[in-house]
């Protein structure tokens, strides 16, 4: 639900944004519904990912998209990138709960490659990824934020 409620305002700035700037106009039909329900998409996971170093929803989710990644990979031959792909894959298994995956630094770096990937892949719109880097970061914000890691809770003893 803190996803959602994060997206929500995530998405009125995006459409204020992009009302200022007619880059709306630019958009097929199908973007304009693809995109939003895209960025909604990204938003829940990202919400999710910081507690796959559990047994959780999201663990279930993410190793089923490992799961298929890593069986594409292997189907079309690609041995290697599967081997290094599988052993990233675990790394959140073998993390203490509420460690790296709960920590700031793991919500700039882990939604990166949806920035960067852009200025590679398709170099004549290098901003593409930005409002997908966008909706992966406030997702994982608003896992952070539900958890109280955004700032430190004092419990006051009686």
């Amino acid at each position: 639900m803190g996803a959602a409620v994060f997206f929500a305002g995530y998405f009125a700035l995006l459409v204020l944004v992009f009302a200022f700037d007619g880059a709306w106009q630019h958009y097929t039909t199908l973007e304009a519904l693809g995109y939003p329900i895209a960025l909604f998409g990204l938003t829940l996971l990202f919400g999710l990912w910081p507690d796959v170093d559990i047994h959780s929803i999201g663990q279930k989710v993410f190793y089923w998209i490992f799961f298929a990644v890593d069986l594409f990979l292997v189907v079309t031959r690609q041995y290697e990138a599967a081997a290094y792909f599988g052993l990233i894959a675990i790394l959140p298994i073998l993390a203490k709960h509420r460690g790296w995956t709960h920590s700031w630094w793991a919500m700039v770096v882990l939604p990166l490659p949806l920035l960067v990937l852009p200025y590679v892949l398709i170099p004549e719109r290098p901003l593409t990824g930005l409002p997908f880097y966008g909706a992966a970061v406030t997702g994982y914000l608003s896992h952070l934020f539900m958890d109280g890691l955004l700032w430190k809770r004092r419990l006051r003893r009686r």
